[in-house]
């Protein structure tokens, strides 16, 4: 391990996270950290990718976007780290603050709540509105059991690499590590898609996050499996087959595996053809459940969504116990 004090450091950002999320006036006041590197990813690609070179120019300009990007980032992290450790044996909270800005266990679950909050008030409209905010489909497009998938299907994904993965990079190489893995996941949101502008330019970006998310949708879907033992309302064995039948039809490489295990544990069938924009995107079936999910499906998913981040939280604590002892 590279930074021996992670660990404890993961299970203190979880528990801050959690309690407090990232609040409000904070983020009025100074923005937030994926605002900061998002609003370096745009300058970048404003200043380096020109449209009027040639492929391979292109993509060469992203790998150097992308290497500026982690550079600037490892460099204000350990920045950072220096000046948290200058107070001692009282490192741990500054540390843990920061790191838990990385981490949003509390939004996800809040983002999709408001989900089935707007199905139950107001149906198919209020669904429609709360689910745009979390998804780029076509909000429009989808009826009640549309906009339920949907909604299932941003949380496992979130799960894994707006959760999991952060908490697996800051267990494995402390605040560095969660602090490039974001810089990596944020420059795929923004220019990791096959779009005209960023085919190119946002090659580099997009094969990193594949990469970097690789063991934690792994993680992800056992966390979600062992979540459902612990759930009457969930099946793990049917989890667990889905995983093994499913994970590798999705078009991502790493999204199918949460998915594939929530699909699973609840008896649903996620996944399948979408619409983003205009266009339509073809791809397999998570689990050989019912498609017809609803606003209680959405909370049935929240509750093996909260159970597994308890399993988090306990392997980080053992984990914990276990560095703190050798």
């Amino acid at each position: 391990m590279i930074f021996p004090d992670a660990l404890p450091l993961l299970l203190a950002a979880l528990i801050i996270e959690a309690a407090i999320g990232y609040p409000a006036r904070l983020y009025a006041w100074i923005g937030h950290p994926v605002t900061w590197i998002g609003a370096l990813i745009a300058a970048l690609d404003r200043r380096l990718n020109r449209e009027s070179a040639a492929f391979s120019r292109r993509r060469l300009a992203g790998l150097a976007a992308l290497a500026i990007l982690l550079c600037v980032t490892l460099v204000a992290s350990l920045v950072l780290l220096w000046l948290c450790r200058l107070a001692g044996a009282f490192a741990l909270l500054p540390l843990a603050l920061l790191a838990s800005t990385l981490l949003a266990q509390r939004s996800l679950y809040e983002h999709v709540a408001a989900v089935a909050e707007g199905l139950e008030k107001d149906g198919l409209h209020g669904g429609r509105k709360a689910v745009a905010m979390i998804v780029g489909r076509d909000p429009e497009s989808l009826d009640e059991a549309g906009v339920a998938r949907a909604a299932i299907e941003s949380l496992s994904e979130n799960f894994s690499d707006g959760i999991i993965a952060p908490a697996f990079w800051l267990g494995v190489c402390g605040l560095p590590g969660a602090a490039l893995y974001k810089a990596i996941n944020t420059a795929d949101s923004m220019i990791g898609h096959k779009s005209p502008r960023h085919l190119a330019f946002g090659w580099a970006a997009a094969r990193l996050d594949d990469l970097v998310n690789l063991p934690a949708s792994r993680l992800t879907a056992l966390l979600l499996i062992g979540a459902a033992a612990l759930d009457r309302q969930a099946d793990a064995s049917a989890a667990w087959r889905a995983v093994r039948r499913d994970a590798r039809r999705h078009r991502s490489p790493n999204a199918g595996w949460p998915e594939a295990a929530m699909a699973g544990a609840l008896g649903l069938r996620l996944a399948g053809p979408r619409v983003y924009g205009a266009v339509r995107v073809e791809d397999g079936w998570m689990g050989d459940g019912r498609a017809e999910a609803k606003a209680a499906d959405i909370r049935r998913a929240l509750g093996l969504y909260r159970k597994s981040c308890l399993l988090l939280w306990g392997l980080a604590a053992l984990g914990s116990v276990a560095a703190l002892a050798g």
